[in-house]
């Protein structure tokens, strides 16, 4: 197999090419990605590039690595592999995972990659058979990740269709015998009530990290921000940062307890929410100063409604227009506190929890699940790539 790799400059293996500038006013939704160096975010209705293709990030997020099955817009931010010179375009995706280009930063005060250095870095190729053998293994660690996205996607649609019928159209178990009264947020079912989120919180704060920030803490506790807010079993792993344990052990407020649902707070994704449960994204971890921690008392408001309400587009546009501050977009405790929603008698609410309750249980599973597939694809890349398992034929 030895005889299968050989050692060439990169750019002869691939050719980069930088990406085209596109804003977000430009932009206008359609079926292909535009691909920054932070992934694909957006989508256009048109393509630069055809795919299939891999994009690495240029500027910002140096290094980062993404696969484009279908047509995609790569950034400016990015660069493209304009020619693969007959090479398994998947081969390349992984292969450059393994290349660490984030330490090669050619920029000064903004950090940015140039083609033409990287191009003439030295690579140990395989031929195309190996290649595929290697993709081939990987691939299937692909597949069952995106076979439990898809999985998740479904799960998340009915949590939240079912929310949506019970607490925003009224249509529950024997709703038709209840008249509608008034209220301040319309007309809703008799015995429901519109309520200030505060009297039904049992707890209301957020963390705080050392003062001048996390420097060089890469074993200890992780400590959450705005950029790991992005829903039920959706975390960035990647870009955690962490406190040192005596830090975490003095933390009064912050530190994350099973089901906790988190919100952002400030900045430019104020409302985004997610919820940590089940041991999910961690069994220990704390929040820092831009995240708020929200705890129900479990009577009428129910950790599980308590997400789904704040997923709901309503009530983040809602949050978004409640600005505390001038200057820097934010909400604070009295504001959160003073959102209004409507809940139902208990009963009702118990109900709606027994029913939602597997489908939330069963997305963190299969995040999990997910989180195990991509550490063991991710363990056996270099060493796949390094020959130190066989990839004998047959």
């Amino acid at each position: 197999m030895m005889a299968e790799w050989q050692t060439l400059p990169l750019g002869e293996a691939l050719t980069f090419q930088r990406g085209f500038d596109i804003t977000k006013d430009e932009q206008r939704d359609g079926l292909y990605p535009v691909i920054s160096s932070s992934g694909p975010k957006t989508t256009h209705a048109e393509y630069k590039v055809r795919g299939p293709g891999v994009v690495i990030g240029r500027k910002g997020s140096l290094g980062t690595v993404f696969y484009s099955e279908s047509h995609y817009w790569p950034h400016d931010t990015t660069l493209w592999i304009k020619d693969f010179h007959g090479n398994h375009p998947r081969f390349a995706y992984y292969f450059l995972q393994t290349m660490g280009f984030e330490r090669l930063d050619a920029g000064a005060s903004n950090p940015s990659l140039n083609r033409n250095h990287i191009h003439t870095i030295p690579v140990r190729w395989p031929s195309l058979p190996v290649q595929r053998r290697i993709t081939n293994i990987l691939s299937v660690y692909d597949d069952l990740i995106e076979n439990s996205q898809r999985r998740i996607r479904i799960l998340e649609f009915m949590a939240r269709a079912l929310y949506r019928e019970w607490f925003v159209n009224f249509r529950f178990p024997g709703y038709e015998k209840l008249p509608r009264v008034a209220s301040p947020l319309g007309e809703i079912p008799q015995g429901w009530e519109v309520e200030t989120l505060g009297a039904h919180l049992a707890a209301l704060e957020s963390g705080k990290r050392p003062k001048g920030g996390i420097r060089d803490v890469e074993d200890g506790v992780p400590s959450i921000g705005a950029e790991n807010i992005n829903g039920i079993g959706r975390h960035d792993f990647a870009g955690e940062k962490f406190v040192s344990r005596e830090f975490f052990q003095e933390m009064r407020k912050g530190v994350v307890c099973d089901r906790d649902v988190a919100i952002y707070k400030d900045g430019a994704y104020i409302g985004k929410s997610s919820y940590f449960r089940d041991g999910f994204p961690h069994s220990e971890c704390c929040v820092n100063e831009h995240v708020f921690l929200l705890r129900a008392n479990g009577v009428r408001l129910k950790q599980n409604a308590l997400y789904l309400w704040l997923q709901e587009p309503d009530t983040v546009q809602t949050i978004r227009s409640k600005n505390a501050n001038a200057a820097q977009p934010g909400i604070n405790q009295q504001t959160v506190g003073s959102l209004e929603l409507i809940l139902p008698d208990e009963k009702t609410a118990t109900h709606f929890d027994l029913l939602v309750e597997p489908l939330l249980a069963e997305i963190i599973n299969l995040s999990k699940r997910i989180q195990n597939l991509r550490r063991t694809r991710d363990l056996l890349l270099p060493r796949l790539l390094s020959g130190e398992i066989s990839l004998k034929k047959g």
